[in-house]
């Protein structure tokens, strides 16, 4: 086998040598060269198994070659002949589509996953001598068809948790729904039991359901890292939560063979970080390229490797190590312990996160009072009406979201009137603000007046985004 090849594709030889005798194919004992072209791809992964001893039966005279043209296989090969799951099928029959392929043959356990791709034949094979009877004679392979548009179409049940649950916190709540109408990226501060992790765990609630092009591309990332469900498509915004061990390559995606991060999982969706000064503070600075550009890009030996990463960043995090200051009374650390804490996050990291807000612990009085809160689906609606504003606005022009304007756009679609520019110079000032985080300021007033169906920002649209701004840095 030639063609740089990953230790597991080269081992490829001896499990398909000893599936294809255990299958009852007898192999003369000849020279066979198998080719995978070009050679200056690095191959990886077992889904070669399936091919090559195909390819070899047929190089052998055991199948018509002429039956395999535009027939896309793949699949790993246990030692007894049968046919185990890989990942990444759905990209796989998605570029078999592309190629011309007329049909597809994959493991049983992956032909629902490939089914979701539509005008392409998808079959599951569970042994090599079911794959060969369909070749040779056209005994049917089992096969699943999938409705993806009756999917999309369909009224869901939507299983997620309600913002009603949430007793007061009303300024939380309402940076969250601002959040999620731009895509706005949210730090969330109190202490401990405050309520931090419940109010970041109902945003994907309020944010609008996948369209099917999404579905596809997320479900596509999903399908590489093995982590799709048994529908074989996403139909629910990604929500990650890793832990704060988590390291620099688990969070942006890479290793010996790159596979996506958690940033590229959360694609489309929300990436939660629970807790965060105390993630690795090497590990927090991958996330600044992501957050600028939305895509990760991962250089190793073998090439350059693009995943996507157009996520809405939400973090929380205690305003010390014990999570109590500036209440003396519980909190023991000392001035230099609190700024020690929080100059775990870096300035530039702070920059790119648009809304800052502190959800302070409630009184007993706001916890057991009656009054009912506004639910997840009475959030929404507004958040939608907010995105679909936006959608009519950049129609054509490349951007979806207000948080996606560029500087130069900022002037085109976030114009104000000499008083307010006046106004924003005095903040600019106070604030001590970077070019960066001035931009960030307008795009969330631009984002506020949307929400209340203003065409252009006004005057209290720039005060409500100014309280999500901390007075000085974070970390100062």
């Amino acid at each position: 086998m030639v063609g740089y090849l990953a230790s597991e594709v080269r081992e490829a030889q001896d499990r398909v040598r000893t599936a294809l005798r255990n299958a009852g194919y007898h192999l003369p004992p000849k020279r066979v060269t198998v080719n995978l072209a070009p050679a200056d791809i690095r191959k990886f992964g077992s889904g070669f198994d399936l091919p090559i001893a195909i390819a070899v039966l047929a190089a052998y005279g055991y199948l018509p070659q002429e039956l395999l043209e535009r027939v896309f296989l793949a699949g790993e090969l246990g030692l007894d002949g049968s046919i185990h799951g890989i990942h990444g099928v759905l990209g796989m029959v998605m570029e078999a589509k592309r190629a011309g392929c007329i049909s597809c043959i994959v493991p049983f356990s992956n032909v629902r996953e490939g089914a979701v791709i539509q005008g392409i034949k998808v079959y599951g094979a569970a042994h090599l001598s079911e794959v060969v009877d369909h070749i040779i004679s056209g005994k049917e392979l089992p096969s699943v068809s999938i409705n993806i548009e009756e999917i999309f179409s369909a009224e869901k049940i939507r299983t997620i948790l309600d913002f009603a649950d949430i007793k007061g916190q009303h300024m939380a709540k309402r940076a969250a729904e601002i959040a999620a109408a731009g895509m706005h990226n949210l730090l969330l501060g109190g202490p401990p039991g405050a309520g931090k992790t419940m109010i970041a765990s109902r945003i994907p609630g309020i944010l609008p359901p996948l369209s099917m092009d999404e579905a596809l591309e997320v479900s596509q990332i999903h399908s590489v890292a093995g982590t799709l469900p048994e529908e074989g498509i996403l139909t629910e915004r990604p929500f990650r939560m890793p832990h704060h061990t988590i390291s620099s390559v688990a969070l942006a995606g890479g290793g010996t063979n790159p596979r996506p991060g958690e940033i590229s999982l959360a694609h489309r969706g929300v990436l939660y970080l629970d807790e965060l000064p105390e993630f690795q503070k090497d590990t927090l600075e991958v996330l600044r390229e992501p957050l600028e550009e939305g895509e990760i890009r991962i250089s190793r030996n073998s090439g350059q490797y693009v995943f996507p990463a157009e996520f809405m960043l939400v973090a929380s995090r205690n305003p010390c190590q014990c999570g109590y200051f500036p209440d003396r009374k519980r909190c023991r650390c000392s001035e230099y312990e609190v700024r020690r804490y929080l100059h775990r996050i870096s300035r530039p990291l702070l920059d790119r996160i648009d809304l800052h807000v502190e959800v302070q612990q409630l009184p007993y009085e706001a916890l057991v009072q009656r009054e009912q809160e506004e639910s997840t689906e009475q959030i929404r609606a507004r958040v939608l009406r907010a995105q679909e504003i936006q959608k009519k606005r950049y129609h054509g022009t490349g951007f979806r979201f207000n948080s996606e304007l560029t500087a130069a756009a900022l002037k085109q679609y976030c114009p104000i009137s000499d008083a307010e520019a006046q106004r924003m110079k005095l903040i600019y000032e106070q604030k001590h603000l970077t070019a960066r985080t001035y931009h960030r300021l307008l795009k969330v007033a631009r984002t506020i007046a949307d929400l209340e169906g203003s065409e252009r920002i006004e005057q209290p649209h720039l005060d409500e985004a100014v309280l999500y701004r901390p007075a000085e840095n974070l970390s100062s």
